[in-house]
């Protein structure tokens, strides 16, 4: 039987390689995420060449507040090379092999970095998405202001608007189907112009259609003008003024047409619920706040992907093949992780399987490595 005390990295050991792969990860982070910033401030000049008001200063306030979101597409990958760099130096200077000499398994003197790296992953969910949430969704709106050719998210679906909201007016279950057109959003007010409301009971059957001029919408309500009210078995009625009540807000509405990267991670479960209620579809939001849940199991599959193909003797020749193979599996599980995600956008998969999929893909393919590294 084997004791478990035989599984327990010695202390000093696995902080001093935990110390490494930290210190690693980190100036890789560091470093990747600058040369990022850096391409994508000179796309944004590039942009901003034929647009007077598209100043170099505001173009530069634009990147800084870019720079979480670009850190955390970043992280997983600044953990994989960051990771490959600390154990290949740990490897070249023999300090693994002596280590491994000892008695002490792979398994044993990973265990620290897997951790700090899953802890990271965690805190980059839970603290860092917020910021970055924050920080983008401001960039956006600037980036609409000064380059955007739009005059507003609404603009982007032709100034028209479809809502599916609960209405109680149709009976318990009752729902409303909204569309209006030439919609406006100035500052914080909404405005439409020609707008349909259909009212249906539980069962789908119409209860009522509205057809109004003008509408707004405002707190708890749409306040509608100059409408009309059509009934299966009436005549219709005018009437100048009616409000429909609704959940929805103006700036709900606004996050609903922009990115799921300006929501946190702990703001997006309650706005997919909302996104559903209100007829939008929420499989970006959906596919976004699961691939935020999967980026600890990512973070700590890099790692071991990094020790799969850094951790080879040099004595045995081919290092260097070795850690271009690393390299070229982190992009590839890239590739993975967009294909999916293009896959999980249009339905093709479910959402959970297109976030968690490259991440359990590349777990099974480093378990394979090291395996064959330990026991081959």
């Amino acid at each position: 039987m084997i004791r478990l005390r035989a599984w327990r990295p010695p202390l000093t050991l696995s902080l001093y390689i935990g110390r490494r792969f930290l210190g690693a990860v980190v100036a890789m982070q560091a470093g990747l995420t600058a040369i990022g910033a850096l391409f994508d401030f000179l796309d944004l000049l590039r942009q901003s060449a034929d647009k007077p008001q598209a100043t170099f200063w505001r173009m530069l306030a634009l990147e800084v507040l870019r720079v979480p979101w670009l850190g955390m597409q970043i992280l997983p990958f600044a953990v994989l090379l960051g990771g490959i760099f600390a154990f290949w130096r740990l490897t070249r200077s023999s300090e693994l092999v002596v280590a491994r000499a000892t008695g002490t398994s792979v398994w044993q003197f990973l265990a620290v970095p897997v951790a700090g790296a899953a802890l990271i992953g965690v805190l980059a969910t839970t603290a860092g998405s917020p910021i970055s949430a924050i920080m983008f969704a401001r960039a956006e709106v600037l980036y609409s202001t000064y380059l955007g050719v739009d005059s507003g998210p609404l603009s982007l679906q032709g100034g028209q608007l479809w809502l599916r909201q609960a209405d109680d007016a149709g009976g318990k279950g009752g729902i409303a189907i909204l569309h209006a057109d030439d919609v406006h959003l100035h500052g914080k007010v909404l405005t439409t112009g020609h707008i349909t409301v259909l009212r249906l009971t539980a069962q789908t059957t119409l209860q009522e259609r509205i057809e109004a001029a003008r509408g707004q919408l405002e707190p708890g309500g749409w306040r509608l003008e100059s409408a009309r009210i059509l009934t299966p078995a009436g005549e219709p009625r005018a009437v100048s003024a009616l409000r429909i009540p609704t959940t929805l807000t103006v700036g709900r509405v606004q996050e609903s047409f922009a990115s799921p990267s300006a929501l946190s991670f702990w703001a997006l479960p309650g706005f997919i619920r909302l996104l559903r209620r209100s007829g939008f579809s929420a499989t970006q939001h959906e596919l976004a706040f699961q691939s935020l849940l999967a980026l600890p199991l990512l973070c700590a599959t890099m790692v071991l992907v990094a020790a799969g193909f850094s951790m080879r003797p040099s004595r045995r020749g081919g290092a260097i093949q070795m850690i271009g193979a690393g390299v070229g599996c982190g992009f590839l599980l890239f590739m993975l992780s967009e294909v999916a995600a293009q896959l999980g956008k249009s339905g093709a998969l479910p959402v959970g399987l297109a976030a968690w999929a490259p991440a359990a893909a590349g777990l099974m393919l480093a378990l394979a490595l090291l395996l064959h590294l330990e026991d081959g």
